[in-house]
């Protein structure tokens, strides 16, 4: 989001009652900018092929149904990798035909529902493919039906976030000894496997990597269609993976930047002949989401200032966890909203949970915090607020969507509601006090 945009939005946060002493964190959602990302990524693929290209919204990077209904609303469809998205989508308003089905575990019963409902399905291994051959044999589907390969091409800078490594746990290992006759054979075999899927990137994959694991699948498929001496495979789904600039206000790198690299580097793909599928996420909604949270107490040890706050691992659980990985910045306001100023002075920003290690920033220089003031967890829209993490049994925080006016005012719309104490005890058994003591 827009400086501009962010400063209105703490601000009217503040002052509307969303950030109190009895709801001391809540998170934002920049609807306009979130418009904003999803009209880039659809212009900047319309720019390199006039095949049709389903971009289908990664749901683990924000599975809120709200947001899900306004990506929809703006032509996406959605990823799904679990029985729980798949619901969150539905519930979204998204037919099947828009609905990706991907992971490396789906039960019989998964697929059964997919492919009853006509949902799209990449195949994630050869036991797989099997379980599939059976369930086609007993009810024919109209479900668009794809392999997911791993081109082994390497990882990136977060090893548990490679996808494409040598010993991935996803898809087909390609390099692997016979791999890529077994996989020619199999969709000879299958007329009805028309697709092919990977995806290499994540955070800290650099865009040539990614570019190159696509042009691998892509010469995949060809090979696939001269031996079928027709166009089997009609249908490639690069996923997703774009990286996301967690160090200033620039979107980079750019949707434009990443189709470019596919034209030049796999011009094949873009010439018509194939459709396309996008899985992006993290790049979507990233730097769209703020973080709120009060500063409870202002306090200091071994002289460094540590200002006390109710936002750490629960909604920040990467950053807290591998902190050099997942850096966050952070913005300092008053205890009306307003951008506080003042020399920077480097302190910590600590959360509530019980460990030393629930920072979001450590030695962070900023002005002063003193109890009261607000601090702002910033590029927080994808996988930290709306993948909760529940440590010392803390609540999932509100979300909130914002809109302005050309006049400065801000609009709030309730994504998910803060959630109660009477909520996590009914979770966590409530209703089964005694059930242990018989």
């Amino acid at each position: 989001m827009t400086v501009d945009r962010r400063d209105l939005a703490v601000r009217a946060a503040v002052e509307q009652g969303l950030l109190t002493q009895e709801q001391p964190v809540t998170a934002l959602l920049d609807v306009a900018g979130i418009r904003s990302s999803v009209a880039a990524l659809r212009a900047a693929f319309a720019a390199v092929t006039d095949a049709p290209v389903l971009h289908a919204f990664a749901v683990k990077a924000a599975p809120l149904v709200p947001v899900l209904s306004l990506l929809h609303a703006e032509g996406m469809g959605a990823e799904v990798a679990s029985p729980g998205e798949l619901a969150l989508a539905r519930a979204a308003g998204l037919p099947p035909g828009l609905i990706v089905l991907d992971s490396p575990a789906k039960t019989v019963a998964e697929l059964r529902e997919a492919l009853g409902l006509g949902i799209a399905v990449n195949a994630d291994n050869w036991q797989e493919l099997t379980r599939i051959d059976t369930l086609l044999a007993a009810e024919p589907t109209a479900s668009p039906l794809g392999l997911r390969v791993n081109p082994q091409v390497g990882g990136g800078s977060i090893g548990a976030l490679s996808t494409a490594t040598p010993t991935s746990k996803f898809g087909v290992a390609l390099r692997d000894e016979g791999a890529r006759e077994q996989v020619v054979r199999a969709c000879l075999e299958r007329p009805w496997l028309t697709r092919l899927h990977t995806h290499s990137g994540s955070q800290g994959m650099a865009l040539t990597r990614m570019t190159q694991g696509v042009l691998a699948v892509y010469e995949l498929a060809e090979e696939i269609n001269s031996a079928a001496g027709r166009q089997q495979i009609d249908t490639i789904d690069i996923g997703g993976g774009l990286p996301v600039n967690f160090a200033s206000e620039e979107h980079t790198p750019a949707f434009a930047e990443y189709a470019g690299q596919l034209k030049e580097r796999v011009p094949g793909l873009l010439d018509g002949r194939y459709g396309l599928i996008t899985e992006f996420g993290r790049s979507l909604l990233a730097k769209h989401g703020t973080v709120l949270a009060r500063v409870e107490y202002a306090k200091s040890a071994g002289s460094r200032p540590i200002a006390v706050t109710h936002a750490g691992v629960q909604v920040a659980t990467r950053t807290v966890y591998d902190p050099l990985s997942w850096p966050l910045r952070i913005a300092a306001y008053d205890a009306n909203g307003r951008p506080k100023a003042g020399p920077g002075v480097e302190q910590d920003i600590a959360g509530p949970a019980c460990f030393a290690g629930d920072l979001i920033a450590e030695n962070r220089p900023l002005p002063l915090l003193e109890a009261g003031d607000v601090v702002a967890a910033l590029d927080t829209g994808a996988y930290y607020f709306s993948s909760h993490y529940g440590y010392n049994s803390l609540p999932r925080t509100a979300v909130h969507g914002f809109t302005t006016a050309p006049d400065g005012g801000v609009r709030f719309a309730t994504v998910r509601e803060a959630q109660s104490t009477e909520a996590i005890v009914a979770e966590s058994g409530g209703a089964q006090r005694d059930a242990l003591l018989g």
